[in-house]
């Protein structure tokens, strides 16, 4: 009786949940906005450096990105733009130098396999993290989900792959590339979520560490694919400013990447990864004259169609969850272990994620803009 004698009550209530589900959704679009802006930003940019400066460490570039990314975000917590936050150490330090890993593993499988192939590489992150999902984490996929997933695979396949050329070395490195993106992206979101984190907070925390491995590594990984040596690169002023440029813009990559991941989920940001890469070819061919075939445009109109049914299924599953939520007891919704550590403690941290909301190319830092640059 309590509850039918207060209508205007729950009215109050219905509408500060709507209030916060419309700027929810403001933020999702805002973050999904800023990461396609400034991805296809650092490409232009990038194309520039590496194909007319001929500027072409791309792993080196990636390292300075990130400690540029942390400077950045140093100064803005210390004029209190955000309140950092401890993680703890080892869970901070062990995914840092993981997402370092998988940046490096990215560009060495660009250079000891195919364009084509490494497309395919690519393209095998989504039905990978939905594996890794279902079977880790108890998430479920529709069948209009991966439905819809299959049309944006098979248009982004038409679009960007050509050739296929296989090698055990390669092949190796693609195995182990496409596991430890998705094991990162799927991290990034959890990490946030169980440890109440913010992007930025996270990114704080670990850009140094991701930083490190890549400024150890970098100069070798480089070497290695291009046989040339960082350190006895012509840097002229022209390069110089393009340099810092590219890095200013990848504050915005690395910042949206792990805001997209947070806020959605890593198969969503694969989702915006491949139409970014629909929206460079398109760009590259209005603004660079870059050859474009029809099997380029039949291929990134498929795509879009493909992107069109996985939003409009996400977007009315989303709206049947929240019809439900709401009756769910708070507490129900809530894990002890939702403080945690992830990486530091005992246990996996899959076993203990079951309980929790599911999570969705390291963060994804500018890692995935240079690849497409060099696949251009």
């Amino acid at each position: 009786m309590g509850l039918l004698a207060r209508p205007g009550k729950r009215g109050s209530l219905e509408g500060e949940m709507s209030s916060d589900g419309g700027t929810s959704q403001m933020g999702v679009l805002g973050a999904l906005g800023l990461s396609v802006t400034s991805s296809v930003a650092i490409v232009i940019c990038n194309k520039y450096l590496m194909g007319k400066l001929a500027f072409i460490f791309a792993t080196t570039l990636t390292s300075w990105h990130l400690l540029v990314t942390f400077c950045t975000l140093h100064v803005a917590q210390r004029l209190r733009f955000f309140e950092p936050k401890p993680i703890d150490t080892q869970t901070v330090i062990s995914f840092g130098f993981l997402n370092g890993i998988s940046i490096g593993l990215l560009n060495l499988c660009l250079g000891f396999n195919s364009v084509g192939f490494y497309q395919m590489t690519k393209l095998a992150i989504i039905p990978f993290t939905i594996v890794l999902e279902t079977i880790f984490l108890s998430k479920k996929f529709s069948r209009s989900i991966k439905a819809s997933l299959m049309v944006l695979l098979l248009g982004v396949g038409i679009a960007s792959v050509t050739d296929l050329q296989l090698n055990l070395l390669g092949s190796i490195i693609a195995v182990l590339t496409i596991a430890a993106t998705c094991v990162c992206q799927i991290l990034t979101n959890q990490i946030q979520k169980r440890l109440k984190v913010s992007s930025t907070q996270l990114l704080y925390q670990s850009s140094l560490y991701q930083s490190a491995v890549l400024l150890i590594t970098g100069p070798f990984v480089d070497k290695l694919l291009t046989n040339k040596d960082v350190f006895a690169f012509p840097y002229t002023f022209k390069v110089v400013v393009f340099i810092l440029m590219s890095c200013t813009i990848a504050v915005s990559v690395n910042f949206s990447t792990f805001l997209v991941i947070g806020t959605t989920s890593p198969v969503t940001y694969q989702v915006l990864g491949h139409l970014k890469t629909c929206l460079i070819l398109s760009f590259g061919y209005v603004l660079l004259k870059d050859p474009f075939t029809f099997r380029n445009m039949a291929g990134i109109l498929v795509a879009i169609f493909g992107m069109g049914l996985y939003s409009y299924f996400s977007v009315s599953e989303s709206r049947k969850k929240n019809e439900v939520g709401p009756t769910l007891p708070v507490n129900t919704q809530m894990s002890e272990k939702d403080s945690a550590p992830l990486l530091g403690a005992k246990t996996s941290p899959w076993q203990e994620s079951n309980v929790l909301e599911s999570f969705d190319d390291v963060p994804r830092t500018a890692k995935s803009a240079f690849s497409r640059q060099m696949n251009a």
